[in-house]
């Protein structure tokens, strides 16, 4: 029986914290009873993520208004139009106390920049909770420096090396330690039949179309092996330069190119679905993945769905050792946050009233109630050991679940999870713990630009094709340098410019 495992980790929401906020009737419901005390509700506006939000008369809800005191009502929309609705409804004028802003959208920061919401940077060092939020990852949340809504916290470290032991132990290889290790293995992967069926069907490693520039991608991670920034490097005057005009991006792209001509990552990695990612592994094409460690743990149930002898197949590390020492790509810490409007919430008084509550939701008793639910009903603990309901039954689950939007995780997680014991968990966890010692953060993560708001999608097209071109060969590193040319002269000597300037004032 899984035992009792409690707190601990500082980034770590939760896949269930993914969905969404607490709360469970909705603004109209509470107009038509005609019965909301204004002093004692608030009003939300929440992504629905989950098949089903939390009812009327969920016992969690009902629990997280009793904890709170308050009456909790939320106007859950669904994600896929979430931000179509956000400017809606800024534009309305009927806004809710607390609104979940999903990303740095343009309607954001446009709202931003009008007033349209309360800066929060001199007030949350007031509250117990909220004061002890983490500054890197509240930098990276803020706009040029300012905080204008409560990060909801995810781990800050991630990246991963996913690997298939197996495959590993038929070639005779250990897991790698260097970048030369681990194009050997790919290599291996390729040349030694390590499925064993004397077939020339394998390569080493699968790659989608999601090329990215800071994003996460697994060009992104691989590209900080070799010492290259984070999307932004600082250079010796102390100024931003893109990671692409970098000595150490070029190398890494011509790694990648290597990899690329001698069949070592799959010929289609540009148009590849990464809907299908999983597959070439999961299917025996395939033997390795650079993505975050959460993959590893659903291919090897994969794998052990389509094969019970497949137990503890895939494993782990979080990076391996370049030319100029051993990093890691990092998350920006945080995955969207809790903004609060000022046409709902006038005053300073009304602000703290709200700031209160929030800072409520990151106690211990609240983040059990939205992440786990209600004890006897959701869950049981026995002498120590947490047991959930709710694996046969998604019901229970739902009742509680998109309660959890509203779960920052400031400034740690205070839930329970049932203890893992495998080897593939605890070298996740391992990673997320060693991370941050070695993450190259983006210097220009909180930084927000009117040029970069305007022609951004054009300026990064511009890169991530020449990437791609020069990858697969259809242009050469002349070509390349063109490329970053024409980034210039289209709008990246603004962009540069900009940005210096605002990096100066918020350094």
């Amino acid at each position: 029986m899984p035992k009792l495992k409690y707190g601990g980790k500082k980034w770590l929401v939760s896949s269930a914290v993914f969905f969404l906020l607490m709360g469970c009737s909705s603004n109209e419901t509470s107009k038509q009873n005609g019965n909301e005390k204004e002093k004692d509700a608030i009003r939300i506006m929440a992504p629905l993520l989950s098949p089903e939000s939390p009812g009327e008369n969920s016992p969690s809800l009902k629990a997280l208004e009793k904890y709170t005191k308050k009456q909790i009502n939320v106007t859950w929309v669904p994600n896929s139009s979430y931000n179509d609705k956000f400017n809606i409804v800024m534009a309305s004028g009927d806004l809710p106390h607390a609104i979940v802003v999903t990303d740095k959208s343009p309607g954001f920061i446009k709202s931003v920049k009008s007033g349209a919401f309360w800066e929060l940077t001199p007030y949350l060092k007031d509250y117990p909770n909220l004061g002890k939020a983490d500054e890197k990852v509240m930098k990276n949340s803020s706009i040029n420096g300012k905080v204008y809504g409560i990060y909801r916290a995810r781990d800050l470290i991630r990246a991963s090396i996913i690997i298939r032991t197996d495959w590993l132990k038929h070639v005779g290889l250990d897991m790698p330690k260097t970048i030369d290790d681990f194009y050997e293995v790919l290599k291996a992967f390729k040349e030694k039949d390590p499925d064993g069926n004397g077939k020339d069907d394998t390569y080493g490693m699968v790659v989608p179309k999601w090329m990215g520039l800071g994003n996460g991608s697994p060009w992104d991670i691989m590209q900080t092996w070799f010492g290259a920034p984070n999307r932004y490097g600082v250079d010796e005057n102390g100024e931003l330069v893109p990671d692409f005009t970098t000595d150490e991006y070029m190398e890494a792209l011509r790694f990648f190119k290597k990899l690329y001509d001698e069949r070592l990552i799959n010929k289609d990695f540009a148009v590849m679905d990464s809907a299908k990612w999983n597959d070439p592994v999961v299917k025996g094409k395939a033997g390795v993945i650079v993505d975050t460690g959460s993959r590893a743990s659903q291919i090897q149930s994969a794998l052990e769905e389509a094969d019970p002898a497949n137990k503890d197949v895939i494993d782990v590390i979080g990076t391996v050792e370049g030319p100029k020492g051993t990093y890691t790509f990092p998350t920006s810490g945080y995955a969207g946050m809790i903004a609060i409007p000022k046409q709902s919430v006038k005053t300073e008084k009304e602000l703290k009233k709200v700031l209160s509550f929030l800072d409520q939701m990151n106690d211990e008793e609240a983040q059990i109630i939205v992440n786990n639910g209600v004890e006897g009903r959701n869950y049981k603990l026995d002498d120590g050991t947490f047991t959930s309901y709710e694996k046969n039954n998604k019901k229970l689950l739902y009742e509680h679940e998109g309660l959890a939007q509203f779960s920052m995780g400031i400034p740690e997680r205070r839930y329970y999870i049932e203890e893992q014991t495998s080897k593939l968990f605890q070298h996740r966890e391992q990673i997320i713990k060693e991370g941050e010692k070695i993450a190259v953060f983006n210097p220009a993560e909180s930084l927000v630009s009117d040029v970069y708001t305007q022609k951004g999608a054009q300026l990064d097209n511009i890169i991530l094709d020449a990437k791609t071109q020069f990858i697969i060969g259809d242009i050469d590193e002349k070509g390349f340098q063109d490329a970053v040319q024409l980034w210039y002269k289209s709008g990246g000597e603004e962009l540069i410019k900009e940005l210096n300037q605002l990096y100066q004032q918020t350094k």
